[in-house]
C-alpha cells in the first residue's frame, strides 16, 4: 500500500514538472525573466499539490487506523495494536505537515513565511 502511494506521488510530481517544462518551452519570448516566473508559478502549484496530497493521505491513513483498531478489537491475535497506532501517528504527521513546514520556514529564514493551505498560498504578514 505504501509503495503504491509513493508511486502515485512520484508520478504526480513527474507530470507536474513535465507540464511545467513544456509550458516554459512553449513560450514565444524566451527571456530569462519569463522562464523564471513560469518556474516560480509552477512551484506554487506544486506546493499546493503536495499540501492537498498530504491532507488526503492523512485522512486516508486516519480511516485506515480506525478500521485497523476495529480489526484488532475483533481478533487481537491477528492484528497487533502497533499497526493501528502507527497508522494513527502517520495520519497525524501528514495532517500537520503543511503547518510544520510554515513554522519551520519562518524559523529558518526569519521572515514572513509562505505556506500553502486549503484555500491556496497564504502569505504571512509577520
Amino acid at each position: 500500500m505504501m509503495r503504491k502511494l509513493i508511486k502515485v506521488v512520484l508520478y504526480g510530481l513527474t507530470a507536474v514538472l513535465t507540464f511545467g517544462v513544456t509550458a516554459v518551452f512553449a513560450a514565444k519570448t524566451m527571456s530569462l525573466g519569463s522562464v523564471a516566473s513560469t518556474i516560480t508559478d509552477n512551484f506554487s502549484n506544486l506546493t499546493q499539490f503536495i499540501t492537498a496530497g498530504s491532507y488526503i493521505a492523512g485522512v486516508g491513513f486516519s480511516v485506515g487506523a480506525i478500521m485497523s483498531f476495529k480489526q484488532h478489537k475483533d481478533n487481537p491475535t491477528q492484528v497487533t495494536i502497533g499497526k493501528p497506532i502507527s497508522l494513527l501517528a502517520i495520519a497525524a504527521a501528514l495532517l500537520f505537515f503543511p503547518t510544520v513546514l510554515g513554522v519551520s520556514g519562518q524559523t529558518i529564514f526569519g521572515k514572513a513565511a509562505e505556506t500553502a493551505g486549503p484555500s491556496g498560498t497564504i502569505f504571512s504578514t509577520n
